[in-house]
């Protein structure tokens, strides 16, 4: 057995080497701590990236609505001409929201005017006009034309009235009301504010006419029970006995974009019928002739008629006339379609000086590309328009 003192001895010497032992044990772990952290950081910066980037991912959408929005906001709007105060004219305008008086308005807005526009929206579409909403010369007034208005303009653009047949055959006699009254009114107006009128009037007061093209002396076969109101008899009377100047307009096939699909003309049918790919409807042999115009040259005649010393009638058409079936044959080639032409058991004088300024075939196109971007809505929402007659409302029965 080992002494007393060998035992202290031996116990002094294993603490001495104990020590060494954990000091070299302890930097060891130090050492291992410390490369395990050095290795995790391009695993925890790996982490970090791969995270934001789903975050981009998911933030990313959220960045194009907040961009949408801030576009929405931020109104963008047509050029448009600055005028000094004496040259720049109160314009009002009746029936703007429709399919001639949006782009009339869009005219006067961009020639600097500043324009009132009224409409009681029962024929006219609030995004015809959406793109001069909140501009400084642009004022909205939703008013219906049975209504005396109270405002100060120099010049009034009367357009005021449904122009297509199934329109003003869907209601005659409201028809009738508001060209009677509504013009009436505006007349009215243009007398106390000593503003220049025009009416928008129609070519229907030369049904079936005799004479191709006719000129501004013939007056057509009026039919005086026709499904046409006339009230240029009634603006040139207060002319004569009121001193109200009066200019008048009559006018004949128009089209172009925004016109309503359902309107009846020849224009719209065709073109909705070649893009649905079903028959084009052709009445009678097809012979008889209209003179087709585009919108953008009606409305720059109609502010040029306006501004002008002349107070009698004018016609307001083209000085090319086609037949229907050629006019069916032309819509046919730009839209492609196999449709075929159905046939059915059913000319204007310009003002001096002037010329269509956009090609028929232009025309066309404009118009086709605008009624296929239609029907492409209309399909996302499950309508499918139809071209619908002129509605006639049967006779009531008499008692006795």
């Amino acid at each position: 057995m080992l002494s007393q003192p060998m035992l202290r001895l031996a116990s002094a010497v294993s603490c001495r080497r104990t020590k060494p032992l954990l000091c070299i044990a302890l930097l060891a772990y130090v050492a291992s701590v410390w490369d395990n952290l050095v290795n995790m950081r391009p695993i925890q910066e790996n982490g970090e990236l791969r995270i934001e980037s789903r975050l981009d991912k998911i933030i990313e959408p959220l960045r194009e609505k907040i961009r949408d929005l801030e576009k929405s906001f931020t109104q963008k709007y047509s050029p448009v001409k600055f005028l000094s105060e004496k040259d720049c004219k109160r314009i009002l305008v009746t029936g703007g929201m429709g399919f001639v008086g949006s782009y009339l308005m869009d005219k006067l807005m961009m020639d600097g005017h500043k324009v009132t526009m009224v409409d009681n929206f029962f024929m006219g579409r609030k995004r015809n006009m959406e793109h001069w909403v909140s501009h400084e010369n642009f004022e909205l007034i939703n008013h219906d034309m049975l209504e005396q208005l109270s405002i100060e303009v120099d010049q009034i653009y009367h357009l005021a009235s449904p122009a297509s047949p199934p329109s003003y055959m869907y209601n005659p006699f409201k028809t009738l009301k508001t060209n009677t009254v509504g013009t009436l009114n505006m007349l009215g107006l243009a007398k106390r504010v000593g503003a220049r009128l025009f009416l928008a009037s129609t070519s229907e007061v030369c049904r079936d006419p005799e004479v191709h093209p006719q000129t501004e002396d013939y007056w057509g076969r009026v039919n005086p029970i026709g499904p046409c109101p006339r009230f240029a008899e009634m603006c040139y009377a207060c002319m004569k006995q009121e001193g109200v100047a009066v200019r008048v307009a009559r006018i004949f096939n128009t089209f172009g974009p925004r016109m309503h699909m359902n309107d009846g003309w020849v224009v719209s049918n065709f073109i909705l019928q070649a893009l649905q790919g079903e028959p084009l409807t052709v009445y009678r042999s097809g012979s008889q002739t209209r003179a087709f115009r585009y919108i953008s040259d009606l409305v720059n005649r109609l502010v040029a008629l306006t501004n002008s010393n002349v107070s009698s009638p004018v016609k307001l058409g083209n000085p090319e006339e086609h037949t229907i079936l050629e006019f069916a044959q032309l819509i046919k080639n730009p839209v492609g379609s196999g449709s075929k032409i159905q046939f059915l058991s059913e000319k204007a004088k310009l003002m001096p000086g002037w010329e269509p300024m956009v090609l028929r075939e232009e025309g066309l196109n404009k118009a086709i590309f605008y009624f296929r971007k239609e029907l492409e809505y209309h399909a996302n929402n499950q309508y499918i328009p139809k071209p619908k007659p002129a509605r006639m409302k049967t006779e009531r029965a008499s008692h006795n």
